[in-house]
């Protein structure tokens, strides 16, 4: 198995952060032919989600956290920022790992699939996104 971790900075605002070009380049160095790509976050208030991105979904899928994770008092978890409680039950709904398959060297994304990192967590900027290829 070939694996690697690189660095993602997100900032101090949620985000639907898009890997692909990460994951694509991946599998460049991997000299990948057939496979599964297996993407893990290493975080507990992160998570990978495949969605289209540019077209709103991306805003869509943070609207859609707000709305069932409301960042407010309710969480027993309360530790860092306000409603940072939240963060940690979003790997739940988002989670933090994903699997694609690959052929011809080539992800095997629809159309309009992105492969994205979701960090809805103000008190942690950077993040670990880490790429495993199994060989087929």
């Amino acid at each position: 198995m070939y694996s690697t971790e690189i660095e993602v900075r997100t900032g101090s605002q949620a985000v639907v952060h898009d890997l692909t070009h990460e994951a694509e380049s991946f599998l460049r160095d991997a000299d990948a032919t057939d496979g599964l790509l297996h993407v893990w976050v290493p975080h507990a208030t992160a998570g990978l989600a495949v969605l289209e991105t540019g077209a709103g979904s991306d805003e869509d899928l943070l609207t859609a956290l707000d709305e069932l994770l409301p960042r407010d008092g309710r969480w027993r978890h309360r530790h860092g920022s306000p409603g940072h409680g939240r963060d940690h039950v979003l790997p739940a709904l988002v989670p933090p790992y994903a699997t694609i398959p690959v052929l011809g060297g080539v992800l095997a994304l629809g159309t309009w699939q992105s492969i994205c990192l979701v960090d809805t967590n103000l008190d942690n900027p950077v993040r670990k996104v880490r790429f495993s290829l199994l060989a087929g």
